[in-house]
This record gives C-alpha cells, sequence and structure tokens, in this order.
C-alpha cells in the first residue's frame, strides 16, 4: 500500500527530546514511528467520545468466588447481543478469571459498557483497548462482516491426505 508520506519539522523542548530518545532506543524504532503511534492514539482517544464505529477488546480479572458475579458479567454480555463478537475465559488460579471480551459498535457505548462491567464488585482488574480506525476506513458493520485488502487472504484449506491401505 504506497501512501503519501510528508516531512515536517517539530520543536520540542531538550529534555523532552532526550526522553524521547531514550524510548526510541529502548524500543529499537524511529522517532517518526513513535510519533506516529503517539498520533494514532491521540486520533483515536479524540474518536471515542464521538461515537463513531469501532472494535474494543476489554480485559476483566475477577474473584470468581464473589456472590452473584459471574451472573451478573454473562447477563451484561447476553444484553449486548451481537455487539460481543467473542469472549475467551482463563481460570488463572483457584480464585480468579481473566476474561477477554471482543466486541463492535459505537465506540462511547463500548466505553460505558467497559465502565460498567469494571466497576462491577469483584472486578478488581482490567482496561479497554478501542480501535476507531481500522486499515484506514470504519469497521463495517453488519452480521460477520469480514473485508480485507486485496492483498491479504486466507490460506485455502486443504484436506489431510489418507494413507493409502491395501486391499
Amino acid at each position: 500500500m504506497k501512501t503519501d508520506l510528508v516531512r515536517f519539522g517539530v520543536a520540542m523542548d531538550r529534555r523532552l527530546l532526550e526522553h524521547l530518545d531514550v524510548i526510541v532506543s529502548d524500543r529499537g524504532v524511529t522517532r517518526s514511528e513513535i510519533l506516529r503511534d503517539l498520533v494514532r492514539a491521540e486520533i483515536v482517544r479524540a474518536q471515542v467520545s464521538k461515537g463513531v464505529p469501532a472494535f474494543a477488546a476489554l480485559t476483566l480479572v475477577y474473584d470468581h468466588h464473589v456472590r452473584d458475579l459471574t451472573e451478573r458479567l454473562t447477563d451484561i454480555q447476553h444484553d449486548l447481543g451481537d455487539r460481543v463478537r467473542s469472549t475467551l475465559h482463563v481460570h488463572l488460579d483457584h480464585d480468579h478469571c481473566l476474561e477477554v471480551i471482543i466486541m463492535r459498535g459505537r465506540s462511547d457505548e463500548l466505553q460505558r459498557v467497559a465502565e460498567k462491567l469494571l466497576a462491577t464488585r469483584g472486578v478488581t482488574h482490567g482496561g479497554i483497548e478501542i480501535i476507531t480506525d481500522v486499515g484506514g476506513e470504519a469497521p463495517r458493520s453488519g452480521r460477520g462482516a469480514h473485508a480485507h485488502a486485496p492483498s491479504h487472504s486466507h490460506p485455502t484449506a486443504k484436506k489431510a491426505a489418507r494413507p493409502k491401505t491395501r486391499r
């Protein structure tokens, strides 16, 4: 994919630049890559409150011994209907579970749902990553929508070869 790169100058306090250069060195990237990542993050942050189409990954760690907690979490997810695209549930130890919930919907609504789930009694840790711009375009709506750039394809499934048997 060809993009139009634009070069521009940035004025920055020397100490701030020194801190940036430490991050650049630690990550093994360039200043340009770091600045692009920061700009993308700020764009997403600005878009979230506007209610744009988005995807989100919500991570929860909770104590499953807390009374009715798993039922409350399940009820909230069922109320979301097809906005919940997938979930992953992992038993961390005897008391704690990790759940990752992949959702699709309006960014502001996804943020509100996350805040509700994260504030639920018994949830001890968590966070949400909201993605408002996938590949330069808004996520497509509709059940089962799955679009790709022309250069991206899925491998064709091959049938397993059967061992030949003699008769």
